[in-house]
């Protein structure tokens, strides 16, 4: 389990996470739920060691390989498709989850995409990388709702652990995600 106790984070003036604490199971879905401005992405970021806690302990993660999907998609606009998803695996990896992802032209580059062909390439990086908790910021967005059916299907299987920020219900349904409504849970 991954567990916090009394977390506070934040930027210079504004606090976003107080006094929270949370336990996540060690697998299943778990999405974050709350308006903007509530710490969805504060709280990923934390747990993907990318930003430090203000105060309060967090437990569980040491030793876990942790992917994640930024809110921004983050590709290199030299690479290709392919190219994007190989600097964290191998060729053959790289071509499965970009199938999985439904990216036919795996030459191409960022530029050449829609926004929601970046955000399935970022999705089959995330993905191709692996690891024991996969966090995923928005992972939806830019895709038309018969896409996120078919995608949703391949993450749920990806990880033992899957931590994601959604702003829709839905969204989260379609993960069969157990919801934390963020905004609820801070004193």
């Amino acid at each position: 389990m991954i567990v916090l106790s009394h977390m506070n984070a934040g930027y210079p003036g504004k606090p976003v996470l107080r006094k929270l604490s949370l336990t996540f199971p060690d697998t299943g879905v778990v999405a974050l739920m709350a308006p903007s401005g509530y710490g969805k992405t504060t709280l990923l970021r934390i747990l993907a060691g990318l930003l430090p806690a203000d105060s309060g302990t967090i437990s569980g993660i040491e030793g876990k390989k942790i992917a994640f999907l930024f809110q921004e998609d983050r590709l290199l606009p030299w690479l290709t498709a392919e190219k994007n998803v190989e600097i964290v695996s191998d060729s053959a990896m790289a071509k499965r989850w970009l199938k999985a992802m439904e990216i036919e032209d795996v030459g191409q580059y960022p530029y050449e995409m829609s926004g929601g062909m970046r955000r399935r390439v970022a999705l089959a990086r995330a993905l191709a990388f692996g690891g024991d908790i996969l966090l995923l910021d928005e992972p939806f967005k830019g895709l038309d709702e018969a896409l996120k059916e078919r995608v949703a299907s391949k993450i749920r299987q990806a990880a033992p652990l899957i931590i994601l920020s959604v702003h829709d219900r839905e969204e989260a349904e379609l993960m069969g995600a157990d919801v934390v409504q963020l905004d609820q849970m801070q004193k």
